[in-house]
């Protein structure tokens, strides 16, 4: 059995590679003298961000089976023609969670007690003991927006300084939360109530500027914010605004919009704490990256089976033809209801109606489910972890089927939680993915691109004000499909540019509006 090892991980990751029978391993020093001799008769290959598993490389590697990443991007990977080949490839995420939490109650402890300004006077020969008197963690409420691995980790350790821990993640499950210990709020009700603020969720066009002045006015006076998630979750201005106004006590950043950052106005703000993207950087953190995808990759070949794979089981190049549509298909219905829908998850249910349902539908669900819970995740979350993932937020996965005998193929999916649900259905329409049906009304809709989605009383006028306010703010629409049930109507409108907040909050004024929502696929 002969791996690969085409960068260099742990000299104990290594190990674990070794020790499996009958192998015979690549160093990265041999697989630099000739890459394609190096890969042409393995059986499995180990990257990290360097080497390019393009599909020249792949194609070279003749009986590969499994590509491992030891890290968490795949950039340099080209699923697609691996996922063709039958070749699994994995990664290894959460192996970093403990560091970056780690490094989240460090920053933490760091604005409590004027660490860094301390350390900065004392080391210019002053004794300023009186100005830097701190506070203590104990009896602080911390909020965590997005609580996956790490957000969860951080939650622990904040419970061992006697913090109380409250949280925002619409994948969280109520039980699940129950059972961390973390009281489940809206993010206006964080805001409202924490002490101290951490992020840790995924970069989406929602997410992006969450943090913005708006926000932090709803923030209790004196509020800590620490971000070791993704720069632009936060507007790096309204913060520095912010801090140099006393509204934020202080705030930790570990990351930025541009990186290396050149905000100098941020940088030279009062009460910040900056560190260079250090989230992962331990060197545990790395070890235990390369011991997990070692680990993944030796379990793959003598067991079969696949952690933290980010692509397809092995399929027929005909199966994977046939599905391939269906699984984009499933995938944008997924992304479509999740930016609908506001309560905590604890269900999805998906279901086929039409021949679709004798092919291989677990790939497809999974499709449905990665989109579902990718979207404000900051793990990535695929096709083959996606039941781990909703297992590991306490969430429901079901699937159903319906008219085996029905001629036209149709995806249904549901998402419920405590106060509400949103259901879609769709199919493809000459190769290409349509919305069929948004909450029991008839509807049909392109699945690519900007949508504003308007649920509102049927009454006479609604389309040609959505029109003329859109107009009049220079938003260009592409489409208008118009569906009602009853006195329930719905408008989706595909638009050239996302809708901005404030567009979406003068439509959400309008007394025959009843809900509204930007929607991006």
């Amino acid at each position: 059995m002969k791996i690969v090892v085409a960068e260099k991980i742990a000299a104990s990751a290594m190990k674990v590679l070794e020790a499996i029978p009958s192998s015979t391993i690549v160093t990265p020093e041999q697989y630099a003298a000739d890459p394609v001799l190096a890969v042409s008769d393995a059986d499995a290959l180990i990257v990290r961000s360097a080497v390019q598993a393009d599909a020249a490389l792949i194609d070279a590697a003749k009986k590969i089976r499994v590509i491992g990443r030891a890290g968490v991007g795949v950039d340099n990977i080209d699923v697609e023609i691996a996922t063709r080949r039958g070749i699994v490839v994995m990664n290894a995420p959460g192996a970093s969670a403990v560091s970056v939490a780690e490094l989240t109650l460090g920053l933490m402890l760091a604005m409590a007690r004027h660490i860094s300004r301390a350390d900065q006077t004392t080391r210019a020969g002053k004794w300023e003991k009186k100005s830097l008197q701190g506070t203590e963690l104990a009896g602080k409420t911390l909020g965590i927006i997005g609580l996956g691995r790490i957000g969860t980790e951080t939650a622990r350790r904040a419970q061992a300084f006697s913090m109380k821990v409250i949280g925002s993640d619409p994948y969280l499950s109520p039980a699940r939360a129950k059972e961390l210990g973390i009281e489940l709020v809206s993010v206006d009700a964080l805001c409202a109530q924490a002490d101290y603020i951490s992020l840790h969720l995924a970069l989406t066009h929602q997410t992006a500027g969450m943090i913005n002045a708006e926000t932090i006015a709803k923030m209790k006076p004196g509020v800590r914010l620490v971000n070791c998630a993704r720069g632009e979750l936060i507007d790096e201005n309204a913060v520095e605004a912010a801090l140099r106004s006393g509204q934020m006590a202080a705030a930790a950043l570990d990351v930025y919009c541009e990186e290396p950052t050149r905000n100098t106005g941020l940088l030279s703000a009062p009460n910040l704490v900056a560190t260079p993207h250090l989230g992962a950087s331990t060197k545990e953190g790395q070890e235990a990256v390369g011991i997990q995808i070692a680990k993944q990759v030796r379990d793959y070949l003598l067991q079969g089976i696949a952690q933290n794979a980010v692509n397809l089981p092995s399929l027929s190049d005909v199966e994977y033809k046939q599905i391939k549509p269906y699984m984009a298909l499933a995938s944008k219905l997924g992304r479509f209801c999740a930016q609908l829908f506001s309560s905590n998850l604890s269900e999805i249910d998906v279901k086929f109606e039409g021949p679709i349902g004798e092919w291989k539908t677990q790939v497809i669900r999974s499709a449905a489910v990665a989109a579902i819970l990718q979207s404000d995740s900051d793990e990535p979350t695929n096709i083959i972890n996606a039941q781990a993932a909703a297992e590991e937020r306490g969430v429901v996965v079901r699937e159903s089927h319906a008219e085996p005998d029905a001629r036209v193929n149709v995806i249904n999916v549901k998402l419920t939680g405590p106060t509400g649900e949103v259901e879609c259905s769709g199919t493809i329409v000459h190769g290409s993915p349509r919305l069929i049906q948004l909450n029991g009304i008839d509807i049909e809709s392109h699945l690519d691109g900007n949508f504003l989605v308007v649920a509102n009383l049927d009454a006479p006028g609604v389309v040609g004000s959505i029109g003329t306010l859109l107009g009049s703010r220079n938003i260009n629409i592409a489409r208008f499909s118009l569906g009602r049930e009853g006195k329930q109507a719905l408008a989706i409108v595909q638009v050239d540019n996302c809708v901005p907040p404030e567009v979406l909050g003068e439509l959400r004024h309008a007394s025959w509006v009843q809900n509204v929502a930007s929607v991006k696929v």
